[in-house]
């Protein structure tokens, strides 16, 4: 049976505050003396990175290999070897750790690599003006860093995906700062970075816009250690005080001299326990200053190194690796000796039930009013306490008081199961990352999965997905990225005739993995990504052919350089802007002659990007579909083209050329000689009408219109024998041209002209048609003399159009048309 929860507790504040040592881990010599590395640990039970410190002396008659490079080793909490990389770059001024576990490595000349567990990594720069002048100093929070350059500039990294540094408001520091720190964003009310600097005997505050000096006298300081939620400062002063302040210098919280513990060697380390307390270590010794100066001391064996926590602070030292932390309020109300809380007696009636005793009963009666909220006590106990055993015990009561209550929602006690089952699986030494309730309900389920996955323990994580009713599609994509870089192709064949086997087994792999796992809506597109990332080609199409979104399909098939593939399938998507981004996209990368043979290479397939190509081009460039009707020998689209063009322009050569073109690509086929020979004849009016418009030095219109309208247009300008000529070069009938000349003179109400060529020789269209329009448009005085000319039986009715009676019954009389008279 493990030992009684209270037997680690130790009181502070005069027995009103509790705080607990909970062994995590033996280590047992697994980690290296962290007085010859330096260290950093990452939040929520994470790894430790650790590097040889170059500035302490290592013994030499020691059997140790000699380091010729800078190594990097990345520890579990529990000692277990993780990661291990050499360091071939310039010196390493810092590292730390982002909020998802990557191991941020930064050197002088402000290059910085963020490595995940696998030891894969991604490199960035801050820039050239760093590059140049250096950088001295480095602090790294979860989701960005700030650097000091060797012009004692700062620059801010946000996030961690390259993005160019931000230089923040000028210190004005004439030499490095004694100590400083940062609190990130996401702690601050401007949720901008604040950079905290001691210089001299105060700390400048620096943020994005300004630097402030806080008027403090008590430093220089040679720590700074801001608290886990950014409210309080832990300051350490030269002379060994220790001052707690509120982070805006407003209200001091704390003073303790750390001159009266009894222990030689200088402080390692000023860290924070939880928002509480703060955490001072020596070689062997950890003091925990509480709000009230009063201290609790924790000895160890060797060097000791230590990781703030949320609800406190994790301390690693060559033997084992511990946990120390204010008791939360349920356990405390629980078992704390004499306590007479609602969910404590509601324990002890478990525990008397448990033993048959009739105590249990009455225990029960005297908290009816409270037993739900002591249930709900007993629950959250059962989260913050470590060890299964007292979890179990926990929970029983609960249970036990839940059977009381005729209403209780058993949602909360069955999630602390789940809960509890998931944090000691995580919690074997094995797996190493001891998180506690509090940090896991922070960090969420998720978050945990994609630590698992990240240390490649898939199969945890899956098992953890599918407890969780978690969609497992997170895990399984990983999973399947590191299969795929596992995995080695296998060449078969030499030169032109080699083959690369091994793609279909792993597709194959990976397919009915996520089948049989439900892993339907995974994104291929994106394990495909990381195949050609690989050099899997092969593979990566393969993928691909079990990708059902066409959007994802077809960026990465472009970036693979399988264009034919990538048109076909944005073609058979039916998504007409994933054709045309296809289409651009190949234009700009492709010589216009493989573009266009592409399209026309891929027959009925390509048949509707060929269509949507030319729709496009015909909007948005002609230049572009000319060509490709040229390539594709369409000689009528071409020349159909040419005349739409030449139907544009009102440049006259311009227009002439576009229309020979036309002829020239009508002419080049049999079946269209009847169009050639009409662009011939448009080319010879063109250019007549060219001569006529320099005949009348410009000052009538003529290019551009038809035969009928040059011909109005010469006799409208007095252009008569022009008009003859065009005639009987263009052959226009004569029942047209008299129509055409009637309509010209009328208009120009040249009447006189209009009798002569009426009178020249007989009328091709007869007389009507002159009466009629020379009444149509109010010339009937006009019209009347031409009515005699036209045929008997319709002159009486033409007489009366134009208003002339007594001639139409005149003509009535003649005919004896006694009818038409009345």
């Amino acid at each position: 049976m493990p030992e009684h929860p209270t037997a680690s507790w130790q009181a502070m504040q005069g027995g009103i505050v509790f705080y607990r040592r909970q062994q995590l881990f033996t280590l047992e010599g697994k980690m290296p003396n962290f007085g010859e590395y330096v260290a950093a640990g990452c939040r929520y039970g994470g790894p430790i990175a650790m590097m040889r410190d170059s500035t302490k002396i290592i013994a030499l008659n020691r059997a140790a290999p000699s380091f010729t490079k800078s190594q990097i080793q990345v520890f579990s909490s529990a000692g277990e070897g993780l990661l291990l990389f050499s360091w071939d770059q310039a010196k390493i001024i810092h590292f730390g750790w982002t909020y998802d576990e990557r191991l941020v490595v930064l050197n002088e000349e402000g290059v910085y690599r963020v490595y995940d567990l696998q030891g894969d990594y991604q490199q960035h720069s801050l820039g050239s003006e760093a590059s140049e002048l250096g950088v001295i100093d480095a602090r790294i929070h979860e989701n960005g860093m700030v650097a000091m350059t060797g012009s004692l500039t700062l620059l801010e990294v946000k996030d961690w995906d390259g993005g160019r540094p931000m230089v923040l408001a000028n210190p004005k520091l004439s030499e490095p700062p004694n100590s400083w720190a940062v609190i990130p964003p996401d702690l601050n009310i401007s949720r901008h970075v604040e950079v905290l600097l001691s210089v001299d005997n105060t700390v400048f505050t620096v943020d994005n816009l300004e630097s402030l000096d806080q008027r403090l006298s008590q430093g220089p300081f040679t720590h700074i250690c801001p608290s886990p939620n950014g409210k309080s400062l832990a300051l350490l002063t030269y002379s060994g005080t220790l001052l707690v302040v509120s982070s805006d210098f407003q209200r001091r919280m704390a003073e303790f001299d750390t001159s009266t513990v009894t222990i030689e060697g200088q402080i390692q380390q000023v860290e924070w326990c939880g928002n509480d307390a703060i955490a001072v270590t020596w070689e062997s010794l950890v003091v925990l200053v509480g709000p009230f100066a009063d201290t609790l001391q924790y000895f160890y064996n060797g060097n000791v190194f230590a990781v703030t926590e949320p609800d406190g602070v994790r301390i690693v030292s060559a033997d084992v690796c511990d946990l120390i932390q204010k008791v939360p309020a349920p356990n405390l109300s629980i078992f704390r000796p004499g306590s007479t809380s609602p969910a404590a007696i509601l324990y002890d009636a478990w525990e008397s039930f448990s033993q048959r005793s009739p105590k249990a009963h009455e225990s029960i009666r005297n908290i009816r009013p409270e037993l739900a909220s002591a249930v709900d006590g007993c629950i959250e106990a059962a989260g913050q306490e470590w060890e299964p055993y007292w979890q179990r015990r926990l929970l029983n009561a609960a249970k036990f008081g839940r059977g009381f209550l005729d209403f209780y929602n058993p949602t909360d006690f069955i999630n602390m199961g789940q809960t509890l089952k998931v944090l000691n699986a995580v919690r074997f030494y094995e797996i190493g990352i001891p998180l506690t309730y509090s940090q896991y309900t922070y960090t969420s389920p998720t978050h945990l999965i994609s630590r698992l996955t990240s240390r490649n323990m898939h199969l945890l994580a899956l098992r953890i997905s599918t407890y969780l009713s978690i969609k497992p599609d997170a895990v399984l994509k990983h999973w399947a990225s590191a299969k795929i870089l596992r995995s080695r192709p296998t060449a078969t064949g030499t030169g032109a005739d080699v083959d690369v086997g091994g793609d279909d087994e792993v597709c194959k792999l990976i397919v009915d993995k996520f089948k049989e796992l439900g892993g339907a809506d995974v994104s291929y597109a994106e394990i495909a990504k990381r195949a050609w990332e690989a050099g899997r080609v092969g593979l990566a199409t393969k993928l691909l052919d079990h990708e059902r979104r066409a959007s994802d399909q077809v960026p990465l098939l472009l970036s693979m350089k399988e264009d034919r593939l990538a048109l076909e399938k944005a073609v058979s998507s039916g998504d007409t802007d994933l054709v045309y981004q296809v289409l651009l996209h190949l234009h700009q990368h492709l010589t216009l002659g493989n573009f266009f043979r592409l399209i026309e290479d891929g027959g009925e397939k390509l048949a509707p990007a060929s269509r949507l190509l030319q729709v496009y081009a015909r909007e948005q460039n002609r230049d572009m579909l000319r060509d490709f009707y040229y390539s594709d020998d369409r000689r009528v689209e071409s020349a159909v083209l040419a005349l739409d063009e030449a139907s544009r322009m009102s440049d006259s050569a311009s227009r002439i050329t576009a229309v020979k073109s036309a002829q020239k690509f009508f002419s080049e086929d049999k079946d269209r000689m009847f169009e050639a020979k009409m662009m011939d004849e448009s080319v010879r009016l063109l250019t007549l009408q060219q001569q006529l418009e320099a005949e009348v030095s410009g000052d009538v219109a003529f290019f551009g219109l038809s035969v009928n309208e040059t011909i109005r247009t010469c006799i409208l300008n007095g252009m008569v024998k022009k008009a003859d000529k065009i005639k009987s070069d263009y052959k226009v009938s004569d029942k047209r041209f008299w129509y055409i000349k009637l309509y010209a003179l009328t208009e120009i109400r040249d009447f006189e002209g209009l009798d002569a060529f009426a009178k020249s020789k007989r009328s091709p269209i007869g007389y009507e048609p002159f009466v009629n329009h020379l009444v149509e448009k109010g010339h009937t005085k006009e019209a009347v003399s031409y009515v005699a000319r036209c045929d008997s039986p319709k002159r009486a009715d033409l007489y009366a159009k134009c208003d002339e009676w007594r001639m139409a019954g005149a003509e009535c009389k003649e005919r004896g048309d006694k009818r038409k008279l009345e």
